[in-house]
């Protein structure tokens, strides 16, 4: 049976439909408590192995995808999966990164385009989505 994140854990972001999904710095340590089922990590090199299923997206720090339709297919099947599994998304800061691709997960969940920074920065982290192209990447995600 699946037991989904808990609301209250750190870095846990509620979307509308209900899904959850957390993000989170891998600089910073493991948080206690439930541990993912599928891990997305956003980063410039691949991430050491961790005792869950990983899926890493070539992105560098303060950049966008290094391929914008792998990105969006990898952000399309995390979001579908976070409705049966625990999934987490982390670049090392758990901010620029991770917020983008959370944003886009709340615009894959039904918020208009132009709210989904501010979506996040209000249920995740106000320092979300760091540079003007990652707010530029996310208005321009469903195009």
């Amino acid at each position: 049976m699946f037991e989904p994140w808990d609301p209250q854990a750190p870095g846990v972001l509620t979307l509308p439909s209900g899904r959850s999904i957390r993000g989170r710095s891998l600089r910073a340590q493991l948080p206690d408590g439930q541990l993912p089922q599928l891990g997305l990590y956003l980063m410039g090199k691949e991430p050491a192995p961790m005792p869950w299923t990983t899926r890493w997206l070539r992105w560098r720090d303060f950049g966008l995808p290094a391929d914008k339709r792998a990105a969006r297919r990898s952000l399309e099947d995390v979001w579908a999966e976070a409705a049966t599994i625990r999934v987490e998304i982390g670049c090392p800061g758990g901010r620029g990164r991770t917020g983008t691709a959370l944003a886009c997960l709340a615009v894959l969940d039904g918020v208009q385009p132009e709210d989904a920074v501010a979506y996040v920065r209000r249920h995740y982290d106000h320092r979300a989505v760091e540079t003007p192209w990652q707010r530029w990447y996310v208005a321009r995600f469903m195009q």
